[in-house]
């Protein structure tokens, strides 16, 4: 027999079960008691639902959440020529709605980061998702005369998603460790490629069957609102640190001033930061050029018209979003192989894949602008091969950080290093790549081939800053073993007593 909290019976149980809570806390069971009532029908669904409150249930469901992210956001790249024509901007114009999106997205990150190490975690984060979707909805009423007002939703729609990429990560690293958090962070993480990539499809899909683009902006809000309430019911909300080895007895909290000075002391946290700050540089400009940049090809190759009509194509979007799905799967999978079998070999296995990967992808995404001209099928194969090695990062990244912070500053660190990914990187690259566009084609005469070749001189910015980001994760690999130990001394001392804490 088990005792819910209010001191009801709960059928089905033995007496030596455990229940766990609406706070995610486990109450150990009760002998029975002659005072005890039979639990009524709402009671016994109740109880239902916390039986299902598994690791991995929630573990699936926040990954789910984060497909919906990631589909939200790129929803609009996917219906972007369309958007451009409707409100009549500029590169730039349009490289602004994923600026200020982004920008809005960092600036509430430590917010949400500070938030999330001291209260309900899957509150914030299902306030979030319901924020975000009821804007998204309403965005997709804005007249063409409100362009000012369709780019400002976006900005709101930044916010409602910094809650969750900021907090979600630190619920899976409190619910897992070792090898199988890292499977289950890969998991997570598969989510930002995946979702990117329906993203495409879902506002191509959505366009071309309602025979409007604002409908691609109605498909998605739905779907969030669900996930914010599964997240409610069927997510709990561990202890922080509760699975490691000493997080379970932290007897103390340290400051927020004292966070951030302890990751700025954090050469592997600020490095593997930088280097992330490159993967999302080039991720940004990709994502909103790329399907762009592959239909003035095919306009240059006399193999397509330019768009006149008020729907454009979406081939080229719906073909990119394939492609960003099937790469996004095989390259966190094949990181999350590849790390667990270079840890064999040396303990710096999590940054050496890392930068070999990104090495090897500024390669093939330098050849997309080489064979692009001639051969679309050619540049969908460099594509293929770059973001596949892009993507090998994600979740290595991740569990870097949960290495070498402590489990009370995680959300912290998840958010400012998302905070300086978002600074550093795709705030800025898909407006400052328009920008460069439109000054190629203001200083040359205007024509389909400029067009096309403007665009591709201002991408060919993202490989070599690949490249750098290729370095920084070298960097790391020299101070991580340094800085995971002392993560671990830094943990022992807060589990003992709060006088012993050090930064």
């Amino acid at each position: 027999m088990c005792v819910e909290s209010d001191g009801c019976e709960i059928e089905g149980c033995s007496s030596s079960d455990e229940v766990r809570t609406l706070s995610g806390s486990m109450s150990p069971a009760l002998k029975s008691n002659p005072d005890l009532h039979p639990c009524k029908p709402g009671q016994k669904f109740r109880a239902a639902l916390l039986r299902c409150r598994s690791p991995a249930a929630a573990a699936g469901i926040l990954s789910f959440g984060n497909v919906l992210n990631y589909m939200d956001r790129y929803t609009v790249a996917g219906v972007l020529l369309d958007i451009q024509r409707h409100y009549k901007v500029s590169d730039s114009g349009i490289g602004l709605l994923q600026t200020v999106f982004i920008c809005s997205f960092m600036v509430a990150a430590p917010i949400f980061g500070y938030l999330g190490d001291r209260f309900n975690r899957k509150v914030i984060l299902s306030c979030g998702i319901f924020f975000w979707s009821i804007v998204t909805l309403s965005s997709s009423f804005i007249s063409r005369e409100y362009y000012w007002l369709f780019v400002l939703s976006r900005g709101l729609v930044g916010i409602g998603e910094s809650s969750y990429s900021s907090i979600s990560p630190t619920i899976i690293g409190d619910l897992f460790t070792n090898n199988s958090r890292t499977m289950m962070l890969s998991v997570f993480y598969l989510a930002i490629p995946l979702g990117s990539g329906l993203g495409y499809i879902l506002g191509s899909s959505a366009k071309e069957a309602a025979g409007d683009w604002h409908w691609a902006l109605r498909v998605s809000p739905v779907l969030g609102m669900t996930a914010g309430a599964l997240i409610l019911l069927f997510v709990p909300e561990p202890k922080r640190g509760c699975v490691d080895q000493m997080g379970a007895r932290i007897k103390t909290r340290t400051s927020w001033v004292c966070d951030m000075k302890a990751l700025a002391k954090n050469r592997s946290y600020v490095f593997s930061s930088l280097a992330s700050s490159a993967v999302s540089f080039a991720t940004g400009a990709f994502g909103m050029w790329i399907p762009i940049y592959l239909t003035r090809a095919q306009v240059v190759q006399k193999t397509a018209e330019p768009c006149t009509k008020e729907i454009c194509s979406s081939t080229d979007s719906l073909i990119f979003g394939a492609i960003t799905c099937v790469t996004g799967l095989l390259g966190v999978v094949i990181g999350a192989v590849t790390t667990r079998m270079c840890r064999q070999r040396t303990e710096r296995a999590d940054p050496l894949v890392c930068a070999v990967s990104m090495l090897g992808s500024a390669i093939f995404i330098c050849l997309i602008f080489v064979v692009a001209k001639r051969s679309i099928v050619g540049a969908y194969v460099c594509i293929f091969i770059g973001e596949t090695l892009l993507f090998l990062n994600w979740a290595i990244t991740a569990d870097i950080l949960m290495f070498v912070v402590i489990p009370t500053r995680r959300a912290t660190a998840v958010a400012f290093q998302s905070f300086t990914s978002h600074l550093l990187g795709d705030a800025g690259s898909p407006y400052l790549i328009g920008l460069i566009s439109d000054g190629l084609q203001q200083s040359y005469a205007t024509s389909a081939m400029w067009q096309f070749l403007s665009l591709g001189y201002a991408l060919m910015l993202c490989p070599f800053i690949i490249v750098l980001g290729g370095m920084f994760f070298l960097v790391t690999a020299l101070f991580f073993l340094d800085d995971r130990e002392k993560a671990d001394k830094q943990l022992n001392q807060l589990s003992r007593s709060p006088s012993a804490v050090k930064v």
